[in-house]
């Protein structure tokens, strides 16, 4: 009776001691793992644009909150247990994050990301795969492609200062020669080619990465022609006009700067009457030389020499 009353109280032991260790663990629950951890941790990266992704966590009237943190190669070698909160992602709404300004380096990151309400906060969860950028995808660039005149001209998309672009061009012939030219950034016009009179002359260009080593594939082809007319009758006749002008206008033009010159620097001087002489030298001696003796010469004074000029 004894030993049947030792193992009962044994068995009672046992089942308080199974009971107080299970609801242990209920009642020292922390509120930090009362929410649901995010899950379906990815990155879709473009362009070198990175954005972490996650499977929102639900509690229905409510807002929850998220929270991102990363690790760098150094981190997560020599420093496991520091994360480095995201930018722009502490307490985000959404279901995503943009971690390109996170992402500076050509190395492996691990990404986590948890849940937050209220006081409560979820477990974190971690991108099953380190990610680096040298996996995002490169696009073909958008392009436009004019003709200023006869001038070949290209504007590529601003992807961003990461970004350099090679452009191909080439005459749209048989064996034509195919150029190519570096762009060092989008969003500007660049002249490629002064362009031939009714040729057609066609461009591509592709994207490339220097701090990833990496090129898009080509953009689709685009083409452009220019018209083969040659001048313009109306701009030839024109043309023709002026050139008769300037053969009409320049002689008289320089005729009467000459003229001009002319009367400045050498002035037609007019003599009075009295001094100019009417008749023939010869007739003003009206006395033969054999009549000299019988001429009578007369002499006048200064005063009347005045006098006979001023009348």
């Amino acid at each position: 009776m004894q030993t049947f009353t030792m193992v009962l109280q044994e068995i009672w032991t046992s089942l308080f001691m199974w009971f107080f260790y299970a609801l242990i663990p209920c009642l020292l629950t922390d509120e930090v793992d009362i929410l649901p951890a995010p899950q379906n941790l990815s990155v879709l990266s473009t362009n070198m644009k990175h954005l972490l992704m996650w499977s929102p966590v639900t509690v229905p009237g409510e807002t929850v909150y998220y929270s991102v943190e990363y690790q760098g190669e150094y981190e997560s070698l020599y420093t496991s247990h520091i994360w480095i909160p995201s930018s722009w992602c502490s307490l985000t709404e959404g279901p995503e994050c943009d971690v390109t300004d996170d992402i500076t380096a050509t190395v492996p990151y691990n990404l986590r990301v948890r849940a937050t309400l209220g006081s409560q906060t979820s477990a974190w969860s971690i991108l099953k795969h380190p990610f680096n950028r040298n996996s995002t995808i490169l696009t073909p660039p958008g392009m436009e492609i004019t003709k200023d005149g006869f001038h070949l001209v290209i504007e590529l998309e601003d992807l961003g200062p990461q970004f350099e672009f090679l452009v191909a061009y080439w005459r749209r012939e048989p064996g034509a020669e195919e150029h190519v030219k570096m762009v060092r950034s989008g969003g500007i016009p660049v002249h490629l080619e002064t362009m031939e009179p009714g040729a057609a002359y066609c461009v591509k260009a592709q994207t490339f990465v220097k701090a990833i080593g990496r090129y898009s594939a080509f953009s689709q082809t685009e083409c452009v022609e220019v018209q083969g007319e040659a001048i313009p009758l109306v701009l030839a006749l024109f043309a023709f006009v002026g050139f008769m002008l300037i053969l009409v206008v320049v002689p008289l033009f320089v005729w009467k700067m000459g003229r001009l010159l002319q009367y400045s620097c050498c002035p037609v001087v007019v003599l009075p009457d009295t001094l100019k002489i009417t008749n023939s030298p010869q007739k003003l001696i009206s006395c033969r030389r054999e009549e000299v003796d019988a001429c009578a010469t007369a002499v006048m004074s200064p005063e009347e020499l005045l006098r006979a000029w001023i009348s």
